[in-house]
């Protein structure tokens, strides 16, 4: 095992049309794919189309979609351990205008425990806090053996601020700043005082902010790909955390602004094709896409903080807490 990767396993249908249909409707798309989905799920097979396929806990069921997941990691050579639900969640995706709507049909009713796995030769582990057992779990395992420990933070989930104690490299979205009142320049300091090593806040088109080991914080614009290359978004992030492992586990010592400028590469490239598996670059389209596009021409965002705070304080309480109320996970 050279990696483990960790999260909820979906099949995505992706499809363009002019609008959805209401009441006693049709329509008909004018194109559609069919590939798997979920964003650790995605993440991982992005890394096993560069060349490392890591190993995979995923939901599956045994359905004839969950039987298309197997086949379809089997492909990609990941092997998959199963933790057993009853039925396969599905995504129906439509893109449109650089944004994308999606319904999901999710069951995540687990029917056993989390596979124990032998971690030996394990370099990275990938969550995004789906299965949130195993995620800590294995999180902890990993941070206490001196493993690279990732994140995926798309969205708000039950274990988001425990599992963030043990977590290396936090690459969160904007999505995440929203849920949790927080400014992208306070979420950093938010992911400092988690004790995550690197950190940073994806905003789409409007580049990344970041920060590394040595605690300085850094704006990178996006590259610019024309809007009419723009196809399809959704999971240009998820392929966004395969590609910086990947580059993490070819070479661990390099800067991270490397790691990120090659991801940043990989995700201009799954922009301009419908549907994860279309989407996922090789090693040549990462290069083809770092030498075409150039960066966006951009003001770095203001990288706000809580008033009062220094760089290194912790926000307070009613911006970190995450217990309590209900709030909408994805």
């Amino acid at each position: 095992m050279r990696a483990l990767f960790i999260g909820q396993s979906y099949i995505d249908l992706t499809f363009l049309a002019d609008e959805i249909p209401t009441g006693d409707e049709k329509t008909v798309a004018r194109k559609y794919a069919v590939s798997f989905g979920g964003n650790a799920v995605t993440a991982a097979f992005a890394c096993a189309k560069l060349g490392v396929a890591p190993d995979l806990i995923a939901s599956v069921a045994d359905d004839w979609l969950g039987r298309m997941f197997i086949d379809m990691a089997a492909k990609y050579a990941i092997p998959v351990h199963h933790r057993k639900v009853a039925e396969s969640s599905l995504s129906f995706i439509m893109p449109k205008g650089g944004q994308r709507a999606i319904v999901r049909c999710r069951d995540d009713n687990f029917r056993h425990p989390f596979p124990t796995l032998n971690l030996a030769g394990c370099r990275a582990l990938h969550v995004d806090g789906h299965l949130a057992d195993a995620a800590i779990h294995y999180a902890k395992i990993c941070h206490d053996a001196g493993i690279l420990t990732s994140l995926d933070g798309g969205g708000l989930r039950s274990n988001t601020h425990e599992l963030l104690a043990f977590i290396g490299a936090a690459v969160v979205a904007e999505r995440l700043c929203e849920q949790m009142h927080l400014t992208p320049g306070e979420m950093l300091t938010y992911l400092r005082s988690r004790g995550c090593k690197v950190g940073a806040v994806t905003m789409g088109a409007r580049g990344m902010i970041w920060y590394d080991e040595t605690r300085t914080e850094r704006f990178m614009p996006a590259l610019h790909v024309p809007d009419d290359r723009v196809i399809d978004t959704n999971g240009a992030g998820d392929i966004f955390h395969g590609a910086y492992v990947y580059s993490y586990l070819r070479d661990p010592d390099s800067p991270w602004e490397r790691h990120f400028k090659f991801a940043r590469a990989a995700s201009a490239h799954a922009i301009q094709f419908l549907g994860n598996e279309a989407s996922l670059p090789t090693l040549a389209n990462i290069n083809e896409a770092q030498a075409r596009f150039a960066e966006r021409r951009q003001v770095s965002p203001s990288l706000e903080l809580v008033p009062g705070l220094r760089r290194d304080e912790k926000p307070s309480p009613a911006h970190s807490e995450q217990e309590g109320a209900a709030r909408r996970r994805v």
